[in-house]
């Protein structure tokens, strides 16, 4: 608008800024989001298999310090150990980029529960499989591989998919480590549009967007391993 024949640009937060352009905007951080969850899992699947699979394999000693590990991932605060690693370790010379840390820290907690998915998924096998493998001569590694694994992973895939939307939910914990994913987006409108129901409101739906669709698949996926579980069981 014009006032004495000059212009004047109203603030940002006087304009009239639509729940659509809020929404589009904290669509702006999926990106970083994608790449944090895209990451994450580079770290999470790993860690839960090796980590599961040694668990279930170990005694003694060395079964008491995988699960010291797993259980360090799985009970420590997800935020202490992004500003730990972020923050604390430049102190030792140790830098590492903020997708890095957010990667590995959120990776790594989801291992910690994956890996109880894959422990528990191989002790819930039927225990005479491994017996008759062990009658017909296949060693404990090639028994694991070929018989007990690949019935576990049927069975534990719908919860690695809850897993998945776990971590990609707690990606909104990066914008604390200065990542401007979703939630870094929102934030940063909130500190000049005062409309905090409108953004939040929108950055819930942004997620609610990205994670439904894998739950409508996690759905799929149970009712396809019941199935197949269902017709190996008749065999």
């Amino acid at each position: 608008m014009t006032a004495g024949g000059q212009t004047v640009v109203r603030p940002f937060g006087l304009q009239n800024v639509t729940f659509l352009d809020i929404f589009l905007g904290i669509l702006g951080g999926l990106k970083v989001t994608a790449t944090v969850t895209a990451f994450g899992l580079l770290f999470a699947v790993p860690f839960a298999l090796a980590f599961g699979v040694a668990q279930y394999l170990t005694k003694g000693a060395a079964h008491f310090a995988i699960t010291l590990i797993i259980e360090f991932w799985r009970s420590s605060a997800v935020i202490i150990l992004l500003f730990v690693f972020y923050y604390a370790l430049p102190g030792f010379g140790i830098h590492l980029p903020a997708t890095t840390v957010g990667a590995m820290v959120l990776g790594l907690n989801a291992g910690g529960y994956g890996s109880q998915a894959v422990r528990g998924g191989l002790e819930a096998l039927d225990k005479g499989q491994r017996e008759a493998a062990s009658a017909l001569g296949l060693a404990r590694h090639h028994t694991l591989l070929l018989i007990e694994l690949p019935q576990a992973l049927m069975a534990m895939a719908p919860t690695f998919v809850n897993q998945l939307i776990q971590l990609i939910k707690g990606t909104a914990l990066v914008s604390l480590v200065t990542l401007s994913d979703m939630t870094f987006q929102a934030k940063e409108m909130a500190e000049v549009e005062y409309n905090p129901l409108g953004i939040y409101t929108a950055l819930l739906l942004a997620y609610f967007v990205v994670c439904y669709p894998i739950t409508i698949f996690g759905r799929w996926l149970q009712l396809r391993t019941g199935a197949a579980r269902s017709l190996s069981g008749e065999f």
